[in-house]
């Protein structure tokens, strides 16, 4: 004899009404900011903020632990360096220098990285060439091409965009190919649909795409790039009498002039914050969080 199991009752949420609307809160939907908030949510502000306190730090350090200049000089003795070479002195025309080639080199390495990811898309046998070199050449230091950069192509500029080339090139075109890659099918039959094929469907599908990886690989060869440049010219950086930025640090250090090398220094780290900043970010602020693909 089968016994029926009965089911428990079923539990139900009770009800509350309210029946004086304005003793109903919902919170604030919007809160008046202050001026110091609304000063703070600037991004530059922030920003500037770390970069002064940091100087604040260095100064009060060599100064209240009275540090000898030699091995570590104050920031205003530093900052007083910089503004009198700038001013006075040649930094200008090294800094100058420095920007060309380092402009030349990355450009170089952008189109080339361009054609072989161009290829890598449209070809299985181009994908394996981006992955295989990527995993052969990307972890070889590119300083390291430099003694064969100075057997190739001379004492001067052609052996600093040899370097500078290989320093761009693998890093944009494996965030770029890695980025296609993860592009998702809708998008791409979505492209297909509108009878795109080849470099239009390069153009208007994927690359908006994978626009957060490209630029993520543009930041990191520009970054490569930039030290790599700095480190080729401290070792070898003259060029018909006359060198960069590297070369500038190199020739303070050989004359003891501590003061010039932390201006080199701060050259370096001022045209770093400045190409992030001025370029990279704003292009982010049109692009990438313009199309909510980033906080």
């Amino acid at each position: 004899m089968s016994t029926q199991k009965t089911l428990p009752e079923p539990i139900i949420r009770p009800e509350f009404i309210n029946e004086n609307i304005a003793l109903a809160h919902t919170g604030d939907v919007a809160v008046k900011l202050s001026v110091f908030e609304k000063v703070w949510n600037i991004n530059g502000v922030r920003k500037a903020f770390i970069l002064l306190s940091l100087v604040a730090i260095w100064q009060a350090y060599t100064v209240l632990l009275d540090v000898e200049p030699l091995m570590f000089p104050t920031f205003l003795s530093a900052l007083d360096r910089l503004v009198s070479d700038l001013v006075d002195g040649d930094l200008l025309a090294k800094v100058w220098f420095s920007v060309k080639v380092l402009v030349i080199g990355y450009a170089t390495g952008m189109a080339i990285a361009a054609i072989l990811v161009l290829w890598g898309t449209s070809s299985r046998l181009g994908g394996d060439f981006i992955s295989m070199a990527t995993a052969m050449f990307n972890p070889l230091p590119s300083i390291a091409m430099l003694p064969l950069a100075m057997l190739w192509f001379g004492l001067g500029t052609g052996s600093l965009v040899f370097v500078l080339v290989h320093a761009v090139l693998w890093a944009v075109a494996l965030n770029t190919h890695s980025g296609f890659k993860n592009v998702s099918s809708t998008l791409r039959m979505i492209g297909e649909n509108y009878g795109l094929r080849g470099v239009p469907f390069v153009v208007k599908i994927l690359v908006p795409a994978a626009l957060p990886a490209i630029m993520t690989g543009m930041k990191v060869g520009w970054a490569f790039a930039w030290r790599t440049l700095i480190g080729a010219e401290l070792v070898f950086g003259a060029s018909s009498g006359g060198g960069g930025l590297g070369w500038y640090i190199f020739e303070s250090s050989q004359n003891i002039e501590t003061e010039g090398v932390f201006a080199g220094l701060f050259m370096v780290i001022l045209i770093g914050i400045t190409v992030e900043n001025l370029i990279f970010r704003n292009i982010e602020l049109k692009t990438i969080n313009r199309w909510g693909m980033q906080r």
